[in-house]
């Protein structure tokens, strides 16, 4: 049975795809602007760091530590201009180990056991873990994102304003087809 290892993947890729939309309204200059604070972070370097972290924790995940021997964490942060498609091959390589992964796990290896950083946790809890340190990461390019486009940022959620108009949309979308015969309510 794969009912909780098909909603994470799910949740992932919503998350992956929330980025890759925020990402696709820049222009590849915009990819390596960093945030004024002191040591923060561009939208290049960002991507750099999921893809690193995924590669290393979901590389051979039930077998080995999630930290890999091979993974430099520190070069990910070191500022880049890279092209688009350096950055989307980055992108898509550590999102690849990711779903592979998951596709090789059933619910019944949720309570098996995976060391990160030599610390033993379960399989679901290095799951949450992986989950909402991506959505941290995502969270903060969409920022970036937004903030690099100022008034031309299209919104990728419910725009401001329209939330009255988008629940009415989703409750009539929900609502059950009315019967053969009988016309629906409004």
């Amino acid at each position: 049975m794969r009912d909780v290892i098909s909603s994470v993947e799910t949740e992932f890729q919503k998350y992956k795809a929330l980025a890759e939309d925020a990402m696709s309204q820049l222009d590849d200059a915009q990819l390596a602007v960093a945030a004024a604070a002191t040591e923060s972070n561009s939208v290049a370097v960002l991507v750099w760091h999921v893809s690193g972290n995924l590669t290393s924790r979901f590389t051979d995940f039930l077998t080995s530590d999630g930290e890999k021997p091979w993974r430099h964490r520190d070069e990910e942060f070191v500022r880049r201009q890279v092209s688009r498609a350096q950055m989307m091959e980055k992108w898509e390589r550590g999102w690849k180990v990711l779903f592979e992964t998951l596709a090789t796990l059933s619910d019944a290896d949720l309570s098996r056991q995976v060391t990160i950083r030599k610390q033993p946790c379960s399989v679901v809890d290095a799951l949450h873990r992986a989950f909402a340190h991506i959505c941290y990461h995502v969270g903060q390019i969409v920022l970036l994102s937004k903030t690099a486009r100022g008034e031309a940022w299209r919104n990728l959620s419910v725009p401001l304003g329209q939330s009255e108009t988008f629940n009415a949309k989703a409750a009539s979308e929900a609502a059950p087809a009315p019967a053969p015969g009988q016309a629906r309510k409004t």
